[in-house]
């Protein structure tokens, strides 16, 4: 999207510095920052988007293995062990997925 508009504001020097904190802390442009401030998207915060970008990570590694036991399943080569993996990975998957919805709940 072009950013078409240029705004200007008035800031006392305490809230100039409470500004460049935060930014700071959140390796945003003042730009971006106040951005994130109107559109309140939770994919915008910088930590937000590295938790979910690991759980896609961790959901992409856990699929193929689910992969694999299903290859595995229907080459008539299933075990009892690819159950229990199955379940195990199942199992990390929800774990995984609960906590970045708590973490992302926190925020």
């Amino acid at each position: 999207m072009a950013m078409e508009l240029r705004k200007a504001y008035r800031l006392t020097k305490e809230q100039d510095e409470q500004l460049k904190k935060k930014v700071a802390e959140l390796g945003l442009t003042e730009s971006e920052f106040i951005r994130l401030l109107i559109t309140q998207n939770p994919k915008d915060y910088p930590e937000i988007r590295r938790m979910l970008t690991g759980l896609i990570g961790e959901v992409n590694r856990i699929g193929v293995n689910i992969n694999e036991i299903v290859h595995n399943n229907n080459s008539m080569l299933y075990s009892d062990s690819d159950k229990s993996r199955l379940l195990a990975y199942m199992i990390r998957l929800n774990e995984k997925l609960s906590q970045v919805v708590d973490d992302i709940g926190s925020h």
